[in-house]
């Protein structure tokens, strides 16, 4: 399987993933330039963290004009996989692929530390080689996690089984406490309606194997990766 990792100007985190793809799954990863205008050869998208153009009008607003955005839209529109991590999550809101919006954390600063996270549905592309309502412990890194989304969307998302992390205690209860950012009902991660493209704040790259604090992210590309070979298989 091939995945492209698309590089924005600021972008900090494409070699975390690029190892993931290539050490632990063994599978073909490649950069994606932001001016590159076509994604057809690849079978999966993965919009990595970093403070695109440096994060300075707001984060991801920028980078949603970049070239390439066409072409990650029409491949997502047609069904093609993409994920959106930290500030590639942020890219797609503005971008328009997922609804909602980021703004900056409750506590007006950055947070780089370990949360845990409740997979909430575990039969997307992303997360079904999970458990129902299994505890992730995930690093986050980020000024601007705090998401927001109206009260409309909000209840679509949450009537069709569109969010798919929330911040919660380590033995899985969702209170807000253990919310590092102030999200919204303490959503970490959501998907569209189609579940296609999913958007997480938290970094699952950074904890993929056990020399790095763990290996709770590695089953979201391994999922991936099984989704992939599965639907090929049919």
């Amino acid at each position: 399987m091939k995945f492209g990792i698309v590089v924005f100007p600021g972008t900090n985190c494409e070699a975390d993933v690029r190892y993931v793809v290539e050490e632990i799954l063994g599978q073909e990863a490649y950069y994606l330039w932001h001016k590159e205008k076509s994604v057809k050869r690849y079978d999966c998208i993965i919009l990595p963290g970093g403070a695109s153009y440096g994060g300075y009008l707001r984060e991801g607003a920028m980078a949603k004009f970049s070239p390439i955005m066409e072409a990650i839209t029409d491949h997502a529109l047609k069904g093609g996989l993409v994920l959106g991590i930290s500030d590639g999550f942020q890219i797609l809101l503005e971008a328009g692929l997922l609804p909602g919006a980021m703004v900056k954390n409750d506590s007006l600063q950055f947070r780089c530390q370990d949360t845990y996270i409740r997979v909430e549905n575990e039969k997307t592309p992303y997360t079904c080689l999970y458990s129902p309502g299994e505890v992730l412990k995930i690093p986050i890194a980020h000024a601007a996690g705090n998401y927001y989304v109206d009260e409309k969307n909000l209840k679509e998302l949450e009537e069709g089984g569109q969010i798919v992390f929330r911040y919660c205690s380590p033995s899985g209860e969702v209170l807000p406490q253990y919310n590092p950012n102030g999200s919204l009902n303490n959503i970490a991660g959501i998907t569209n309606g189609e579940g296609n493209i999913l958007g997480m704040m938290p970094h699952p790259e950074r904890c993929s194997e056990e020399i790095m604090s763990g290996v709770a992210g590695r089953k979201v590309f391994e999922s991936i990766l099984y989704w992939l070979k599965e639907r090929c298989a049919l």
